[in-house]
C-alpha cells in the first residue's frame, strides 16, 4: 500500500524535492537565517576602537552640535532677550567662572553624594520590601496598592512635611528620596518575579532551594531584567526627588548643589546661571545611566545570551 510505503528511490526522492517549489522557498529560508547568524557577533570580543568611535560617540556628539547650532541661531535671530535666552558663550563663560572659583565641582559632588547615598539606603529597603510583597499574597494584597500609588505621587509633595518633621538637614533630603524611589524599585523586583516561569521554581524546590536559598539562587537570578529596570527608575525618582528637595529647601548648612544653584540662578535673573545647572543636573543623569546602569544592562543581557551586536 501507498500510505506505508516509507522508502523511496534516492535519485527519485531527490528529484521530486528539488521540483517542488515550496521545498526551494524552504531551503532558501534555511540559507538566509544561517547567512543572518554568520553576520551577527554574539561572542565576548570587542569591536575595534573605530567602530566604538562611529557607533557610541559619533551620534550624541553631532545631536550636541546640532543643539548648539539651533540655539545659536535662535539668539542671532533674536527670538528672545538676552536675560531670556543667553548665548551658549555666555553660559560656557558661568561654567569657566565656576571652575576657576572652585566652586563647580563642589555643586556637583554635594548633590551626587546625596543622590547615591539615598539611592544605596533606597535599594536595601525596596529590595526586601518587593521580595516579601512578590512572595506572601497578604503583604501584597496589603501593601502592593500603596506602592503603585506612592509611585504614582510627584516626589516634590513630601518635601513640605519632610522639612516640617526633619527640619532643613539632610536628614530631610535622604526622606524625599527614600519616600521617591523605594516604590519604584520594590515595583520593578514584583514585576520582575510574576515573570518567572513556574517551572523555574519548580525546579528549583526539587532540587531543594526553597526559603531564603530559593530567593538567592532561583528568584533574583531569574527576575533580574525586571529588577533592574526598577533599579533604573528608582535612580531618576531619586535624582528628581533630590532637584526638588534642593529647590524647595534652601539652607547655609545644606551647602550648594545642583537643585539650590539652580535656584539661585532664577533669584538673582541670571539666565546662564540657570543654564549651567540644568546643564549639571543633566551631564550627572546619562554619567550615572552610561557608567552604572549601561554596563548592568549588558551583563545581564549577555549573561541570558540576548547580547546581538552586528
Amino acid at each position: 500500500m501507498a500510505g506505508t510505503d516509507t522508502g523511496a528511490a534516492p535519485g527519485k526522492g531527490a528529484t521530486a524535492a528539488a521540483g517542488d517549489p515550496r521545498t526551494a522557498v524552504g531551503l532558501a529560508g534555511v540559507e538566509a537565517g544561517l547567512d543572518v547568524l554568520d553576520s551577527v557577533r554574539t561572542g565576548p570580543g570587542r569591536a575595534p576602537l573605530r567602530e566604538i568611535l562611529m557607533r557610541k560617540v559619533l551620534p550624541p556628539v553631532t545631536a550636541v552640535a546640532l543643539v548648539l547650532a539651533v540655539w545659536q541661531l535662535l539668539v542671532w535671530a533674536g527670538v528672545a532677550p538676552d536675560y531670556k535666552l543667553p548665548a551658549p558663550s555666555a553660559v560656557w563663560g558661568e561654567v569657566r567662572d565656576a571652575w576657576v572659583q572652585g566652586t563647580l565641582l563642589g555643586y556637583i559632588w554635594t548633590s551626587v553624594s546625596r543622590g547615591l547615598l539615598g539611592f544605596l539606603l533606597a535599594l536595601a529597603i525596596g529590595t526586601p520590601l518587593g521580595l516579601l510583597v512578590a512572595r506572601v499574597a497578604f503583604v501584597r494584597a496589603a501593601v502592593g496598592p500603596v506602592l503603585s500609588g506612592l509611585q504614582s505621587l510627584p516626589s516634590v509633595a513630601w518635601v513640605p512635611p519632610a522639612v516640617i518633621w526633619l527640619g532643613l538637614n539632610d536628614s530631610m533630603m535622604y526622606a524625599v528620596i527614600l519616600l521617591g524611589a523605594v516604590p519604584s524599585i520594590a515595583n520593578g523586583l514584583v514585576s520582575g518575579i510574576d515573570q518567572i516561569p513556574p517551572l523555574f521554581l519548580r525546579a528549583g524546590r526539587t532540587m531543594g532551594a526553597t526559603g531564603l536559598r530559593e530567593a538567592r539562587h532561583i528568584v533574583m537570578p531569574a527576575a533580574l531584567p525586571g529588577y533592574l529596570a526598577g533599579l533604573k527608575q528608582g535612580w531618576a525618582f531619586s535624582w528628581r526627588s533630590l532637584m526638588a528637595a534642593e529647590i524647595i529647601a534652601s539652607s547655609p548648612d545644606l551647602g550648594v548643589g545642583l537643585g539650590q544653584l539652580l535656584e539661585n540662578g532664577r533669584n538673582n535673573s541670571s539666565m546662564p546661571q540657570v543654564f549651567l545647572a540644568i546643564f549639571l543636573i543633566l551631564l550627572v543623569g546619562i554619567a550615572i545611566d552610561l557608567l552604572l546602569f549601561s554596563p548592568l544592562e549588558r551583563w545581564v543581557l549577555r549573561g541570558r545570551g540576548l547580547l546581538v551586536t552586528r
